[in-house]
């Protein structure tokens, strides 16, 4: 299994320590380096500059939001990034949820399959650089029956160092993931419990059979918390806050895709009851609301003699990169997962 490090965005991780952490990431010869987009940080600025400040580390998006540009602008800042790292960028895309699609980027979230294909096949062209003219539900190139008639089909000026640039897709729901499985190069999971690995992988292997394809033709790649103390009890305490922020605040009350992912586990009222003390402004009650149980499964809480174990298991349940997102002391829990590396 290999490992990579996921940057996430401020104020889990500040912009200038995202860059050193990469750095240290790379120094220590990790797989991948990962960057969030939220609406604040564009994951295509810190790619940009981490593709000049590394040297051998891949570096990927997870997620770039489909709803934040158009197919054929990621596909040129993805190729961007590609060319300033020298074949080294990794596509997550995602349609992130409705509050953010359509609170921030005004853009309605609905069709997330057909918008999700359309918008993938699209980049693809364009990366492959094939004259782009694209008629399909969601997405119109050149733009019909608007504008000055005067669009015409283009081809992508520069050229991407990698004759295929991985595409990744950042989902939860089983539509969604068993689309990963016919169409994605990757899969970038939230939250992944080896514990319910089988129900998890299902849709993505249903999706990759349907397809004709090869379980080895899919990276599986969820991010996890990560935190390393001297007691499993210190580590929990450092992830209760991220695990907080997911399901209080990464949704509307009623629909959270972390909570439903928790119900799934089997913990969805601890899920609730950490949602409705974080919506009600009780912040430690929020976090305290999570118990250990739902913490080691969505997270690893582990000391220096069980950290093997705990990375073992995912590993057994098929992930292929594990992109662990550090909490507490950084650069010696980079340095303990280092020995891990294949």
């Amino acid at each position: 299994m290999d490992l990579g490090v996921y940057l996430a965005y401020a104020p889990w991780i500040a912009l200038d320590e995202q860059l050193q952490v990469a750095r240290e990431a790379d120094e220590l010869g990790f797989h991948s380096a990962w960057v969030a987009e939220t609406w604040g940080q564009d994951a295509t600025a810190v790619l940009s500059a981490l593709a000049v400040t590394t040297q051998n580390i891949r570096l990927g998006a997870a997620i770039m939001q489909i709803p934040a540009r158009q197919p054929t602008t990621a596909a040129s800042a993805i190729s961007t990034i590609d060319q300033l790292s020298n074949g080294r960028a990794m596509l997550g895309l995602g349609l992130s949820g409705p509050q953010v699609s359509e609170g921030w980027y005004g853009v309605p979230f609905v069709s997330p399959l057909g918008r999700t294909r359309e918008y993938i096949d699209i980049v693809r062209m364009a990366l492959a650089r094939e004259k782009v003219e694209y008629h399909g539900k969601h997405f119109h190139l050149p733009v019909e029956d608007a504008g000055l008639g005067l669009g015409k089909p283009l081809k992508m000026i520069g050229r991407p160092v990698q004759d295929r640039i991985p595409v990744y897709l950042g989902v939860i729901g089983e539509k969604t993931v068993r689309q990963a499985g016919q169409m994605a190069d990757g899969w970038l999971p939230a939250f992944y419990s080896p514990e319910h690995a089988q129900e998890l992988n299902q849709p993505l292997l249903d999706g990759i059979a349907a397809a004709g394809r090869l379980r080895g033709d899919v990276k599986i790649a969820p991010t996890v918390p990560v935190a390393l103390a001297e007691t499993v009890e210190e580590a929990r305490n450092l992830l209760r806050p991220i695990l907080t922020f997911y399901f209080g605040a990464m949704g509307a009350k009623d629909k959270n895709f972390y909570i439903q992912l928790a119900a799934r586990y089997g913990f969805g009222d601890v899920a609730v009851a950490c949602q409705e003390a974080f919506l009600a402004g009780d912040r430690m009650g929020a976090a305290m609301a999570l118990t250990p149980e739902v913490i080691d499964l969505a997270a690893i809480a582990a000391t220096p003699a069980t950290l093997e174990n705990r990375l073992a298991a995912y590993a057994d349940a098929g992930v292929d990169t594990l992109i662990a997102l550090p909490f507490g002391d950084r650069p010696g829990l980079l340095k303990a997962l280092s020995r891990y590396l294949p």
